[in-house]
């Protein structure tokens, strides 16, 4: 997966993985995935540019120094849009977990309900992108991939309708929705997965990897 273009030098516990693991992520709009997770890693590898990754030392930064630091490696493609989310969300993590976002974790007890009324209502103007319902579960997927999180309640982490998921639940049957109505209809997408597999043991979200291989490869005969 994109992600997996992630340092091998970051101790998967560390302030310096979560906050890799996040910020990046709502970024990660309308653009190659694999493309953003490479220059994420070659800007945390530069050592002139790994401190953006640090939201204690973001928000000391003036705007054009963040933007020299994003764009150097191509991280950031929109110079005032994905400067602006980068510098909102460092500054969310500084006000509500003294910049380690690991401490929002645990003060919503890895909690995926808490964490989801903490980020997508309470301070959802705080998380562009990251807050909304795609990235969100994405995100929370993830760091429960690439991080020692142990997330209670991980049921409630729906599947991620991007482009690749949408084309396999078209391909698969599990939507009637053409690829431009289930576009614009994530959520019925994501509600339809739900009902499907309520009962069998299996999460939503869970499938969600080879899903998106599945349908990236061309969707390769699964009988082979």
């Amino acid at each position: 997966m994109p992600e997996d273009a992630r340092p091998k030098e970051i101790d998967v516990s560390s302030r310096d993985n979560f906050h890799f693991l996040t910020l990046p992520m709502a970024l990660n709009y309308q653009r190659n995935s694999y493309t953003l997770w490479k220059a994420a890693a070659i800007t945390f590898l530069d050592q002139s540019t790994v401190d953006i990754f640090d939201p204690r030392k973001v928000v000391l930064m003036d705007i054009s120094e963040v933007r020299e630091k994003l764009t150097k490696h191509k991280l950031a493609l929109q110079p005032n849009k994905h400067i602006d989310t980068w510098m909102r969300i460092s500054t969310a993590i500084n006000k509500l977990s003294n910049g380690d976002i690991r401490e929002l974790f645990k003060v919503n007890d890895l909690d995926v309900i808490k964490l989801r009324k903490c980020i997508q209502v309470d301070n959802k103007k705080d998380f562009p992108y990251l807050s909304g319902s795609k990235i969100f579960n994405y995100w929370l997927y993830v760091m429960g991939e690439y991080t020692p999180l142990k997330l209670t309640n991980r049921q409630e982490i729906t599947i991620a309708p991007d482009t690749h998921i949408i084309q396999a639940s078209i391909k698969l049957g599990v939507t009637s929705l053409d690829l431009d109505a289930a576009a614009i209809n994530r959520e019925i997408v994501s509600n339809e997965w739900n009902e499907l597999l309520r009962g069998t043991g299996m999460l939503p979200i869970d499938i969600h990897t080879p899903l998106w291989l599945w349908s990236r490869a061309g969707f390769p005969d699964l009988a082979k």
